[in-house]
């Protein structure tokens, strides 16, 4: 019965549109003064211990450097030096977006960031060059949801908060999944452009020149991802520490290297990461407390039994999680879902001999999906507001994108080497 009433009232709040923290806290609350087995300070508890976690320290950083990194003219950079190599190729402004994208995923952490800082200078050049709309929209959004994915991410902190997995380790599982989604997305475009004559005449030839003016003004934008990851995998210093120094990294370059970040944009550069962290922040606590009450119900038990119920095989059993994560990407916040169905998933996968940092890539990688997924996909609200565009026009454009999205995931779930690889050549 509470689980119906937990279930009922989360899914009312959504429905009238209360945000998605305030809508866990609520329910939870309404769960735990219905059934009387806890008082209500378990929510303020729940609050409290779900975001006392060292790692979780990380993310205000990392939401920190990314806007600063995006106002201080790192990304702008890292866009010159994409469109030197591949400019004048079919697609190429489109191409220039996707590698742009890794690069800064590779900073920021954030989806939504990443759709923002590359697409508000894409997007716009890729209209006035004739891409269409639909087209130019969502795959940014698309190539955004990369950031979540190539370290450092956001999400993988809190899969590793809430099932203890080593973030080293998944930070370093991402890569090559990561680096499949953009190679892929790539792929795609080139066949794209190709078909439909997308070719910027406009951009410079190739040449070495170039290529070497862009990578001369753009070194100080290419060493962040090598400091940070560096950093962690050279043992210098944690995934925590590693974002801190991402910050100072960005002001110094930002204020007094590249000199487009100005000491009057830092308010409102820290107001937007303050506002942007308390948001993440909310939602863990409100979905630690909403996850506790799941367990209190032994939703987690009656949830294994049932998948023990359909089935024994491994292979079927990733397909059904898939599934359902694809579903609960479509309607719910990243991070809330992954700290409740983290702990709930991760028992049963292992009892089928799956790895827990596997089964975190491939966690991720299905919420990622639901970045570019309707209608809660943030990427797609974010590019249709770069774009001045209806959310039905990016939704034709994104379905074959999503294809693509869906083949590389089933590639990641059943191909382990893909996570597991570079984390075992680093002994972790």
């Amino acid at each position: 019965m509470e689980v119906a009433i937990l279930f009922g009232s989360f899914a009312l709040l959504l429905i009238l549109r209360v945000p998605i923290g305030i809508s866990l806290g609520m329910s939870s609350l309404v769960a735990i003064l219905t059934s009387g087995v806890v008082q209500p300070t378990y929510l303020a508890q729940g609050l409290v211990t779900g975001a006392d976690s060292f790692p979780l320290m990380a993310v205000p950083f990392f939401v920190l450097a990314g806007e600063l990194m995006a106002t201080g003219g790192i990304s702008r950079r890292l866009l010159n030096i994409a469109d030197a190599f591949l400019g004048r190729k079919y697609g190429g402004l489109a191409l220039v977006t996707v590698v742009a994208c890794m690069f800064f995923a590779a900073i920021s952490g954030s989806g939504p960031a990443t759709v923002a800082a590359i697409g508000g200078l894409t997007i716009p050049s890729m209209l006035k060059q004739g891409y269409d709309k639909n087209f130019s929209s969502a795959m940014t959004a698309a190539a955004g949801s990369i950031g979540v994915i190539i370290p450092p991410s956001i999400p993988m902190v809190m899969y590793c908060v809430a099932t203890g997995a080593s973030v080293g380790a998944l930070f370093m599982a991402g890569f090559l999944p990561g680096i499949l989604i953009g190679v892929s997305l790539c792929l795609y475009s080139s066949f794209y452009c190709k078909k439909h004559g997308y070719i910027n005449k406009d951009a410079a030839p190739f040449s070495w020149g170039n290529v070497g003016y862009a990578l001369k003004d753009g070194v100080w934008a290419l060493l962040v991802p090598v400091i940070i990851l560096g950093g962690i995998y050279g043992g210098i210093f944690t995934p925590t520490e590693a974002a801190a120094v991402a910050v100072a990294y960005g002001l110094v370059v930002g204020l007094f290297v590249y000199r487009d970040l100005k000491l009057k944009d830092l308010y409102r550069i820290f107001a937007s990461a303050a506002l942007t962290t308390a948001t993440i922040l909310i939602i863990l606590g409100t979905a630690t407390t909403f996850g506790r009450i799941l367990t209190l119900e032994r939703v987690p038990m009656l949830i294994a039994d049932f998948f023990e119920s359909v089935t024994d095989s491994r292979i079927v059993l990733l397909m059904l999680i898939n599934i359902l994560l694809l579903i609960v990407g479509c309607f719910m916040e990243t991070n809330a879902a992954i700290i409740i169905l983290a702990p709930i998933f991760l028992p049963i996968v292992e009892a089928m001999g799956v790895d827990a940092v596997h089964f975190g890539v491939i966690m991720v990688v299905n919420l990622a999906i639901g970045f570019v997924t309707p209608p809660l996909g943030v990427n797609l609200f974010v590019a249709c507001n770069v774009a001045n565009a209806k959310l039905e026009e990016i939704c034709k454009g994104i379905l074959p994108i999503l294809g693509v999205m869906i083949v590389d995931l089933l590639l990641i779930t059943y191909v382990e080497p893909l996570s597991t690889f570079l984390p075992a050549l680093l002994g972790y």
